[in-house]
């Protein structure tokens, strides 16, 4: 950590995310707040965020290869001064004393919806092309570190400039720091790298699938790896649902549930680089999953003390899979098709996140708030089945033989 600490690139990128990740936070956190609190807000909100998922969906395979195949800092900047620009002309509506209407937050999400859906990959790619191969497990940490840290006070400032400022306001400084953010990329030192390869195949769209494809079983593996993230996104629309009808708590248990939250993935942030150290990234995220899929079973039986306990074991399990994850696919996805590669997993990963949306939707208006955490429960037992078996069957080995013929082809 010392190291990285010393790398003036690492640096930057840690001002840079801080600063944006804060304000967009702030930002993400106003607008559906009052989309909600607009009349029939809540179906209105329902609906973009079904909206703004399958946009997503369907951008997320181009962003992937956007990602590939130009300078990754350069797409980074693009995608902040196009944020930047709209946040400031929405910014001006309301200084100029217009009103602000509902398709006015309906867009503002959308921005930093899509903004979001370029960030994280092009970021992950960066980090990958930039760093050295023996730094991807701290570097993971930090950024998860990071995240969270920017997270908590995001919602801290949130509370309470939401009710002191405008949103014109909140707006102005979503566009401070994303300017801020800006020159910190600005100064980050980079080259891009050559990515063309001699391999055809590797210089295709669809090379992320195809190369995904000739590895069955680190496809499985990768794939059901992806499910404690998805059940997070998933609890973000059920966890307020359950402790208002099940355990019938107030508000504050809520604030609570996220500080206990950001507090485990912080300490999975810290730790969990550690354990991969000793036990291998394959072995740190199949005990990611296992915690996981261990705490959210385990809350159809919980009251309020042991749901706030468990809340911490879903964020170890979430984050600590998830900087594992990362660092495995860093080692392992050759630099070139990276973007493509995590691109075709977060589509599925959406994918997943609609179909579950959808059901748990509508069994929730039925009532049926215990009966969604059981599905849950049981889709994330057989994603751990899966990924156990596809790693007892000695994954590794399953892909080295191929990696070997592409190299000796491109060579």
């Amino acid at each position: 950590m010392k190291n990285l600490l010393q790398d003036a690139r690492f640096r930057m990128i840690l001002f840079a995310n801080i600063a944006s990740s804060v304000g967009s936070g702030i930002t993400m956190i106003a607008i559906p707040w009052m989309l909600v609190t607009s009349k029939d807000g809540n179906a209105v909100f329902g609906y973009v965020t079904i909206a703004t998922t399958i946009l997503s969906f369907f951008l997320t395979p181009f962003i992937g290869n956007l990602i590939d195949n130009m300078s990754r800092k350069k797409l980074l900047l693009v995608s902040k001064f196009i944020s930047l620009a709209l946040l400031l002309i929405f910014s001006l509506i309301g200084f100029v004393g217009l009103e602000y209407e509902v398709w006015h937050y309906i867009i503002i999400y959308m921005i930093g919806t899509l903004y979001y859906t370029i960030f994280y990959p092009t970021m992950f790619a960066l980090n990958q092309e930039i760093f050295n191969a023996d730094q991807y497990k701290v570097l993971n940490g930090a950024m998860e570190v990071q995240g969270q840290l920017s997270s908590v006070i995001a919602g801290a400032l949130a509370s309470i400039l939401l009710t002191k400022w405008e949103l014109q306001t909140i707006l102005l400084l979503d566009v401070l720091t994303y300017a801020a953010a800006i020159y910190f990329y600005i100064r980050i030192p980079y080259a891009q790298a050559s990515r063309l390869s001699t391999n055809k195949s590797f210089n295709k769209a669809t090379a992320g699938l195809l190369y995904m494809l000739k590895r069955p079983l680190m496809f499985i593996f990768l794939l059901f790896s992806i499910m404690p993230f998805i059940g997070v996104m998933i609890t973000n629309y059920l966890f307020p649902v359950y402790l208002a009808d099940v355990l019938k708590t107030s508000g504050n248990v809520y604030g609570i549930q996220g500080m206990v939250y950001g507090v485990g993935a912080i300490l999975a942030g810290i730790f969990v680089p550690l354990f991969a150290r000793k036990l291998g990234n394959e072995k740190t995220m199949i005990y990611g999953v296992l915690t996981y899929t261990l705490a959210i079973s385990l809350i159809v039986v919980a009251n309020v003390p042991s749901y706030l306990a468990l809340m911490l074991f879903i964020a170890i399990g979430n984050s600590g899979t998830r900087v594992a994850r990362n660092s495995y696919l860093m080692d392992q996805i050759p630099n070139e098709l990276i973007g493509r590669v995590d691109s075709l997993f977060r589509s599925a990963g959406l994918l997943i996140r609609i179909a579950l949306l959808a059901l748990f939707t509508g069994m929730v208006s039925n009532g049926l708030i215990m009966s969604c955490f059981i599905v849950l429960s049981g889709i994330l037992i057989i994603s751990s089945v899966l990924i156990l078996a596809s790693w007892k069957k000695e994954l590794t080995s399953d892909y080295i033989g191929v990696n070997k013929i592409e190299v000796e082809v491109t060579t």
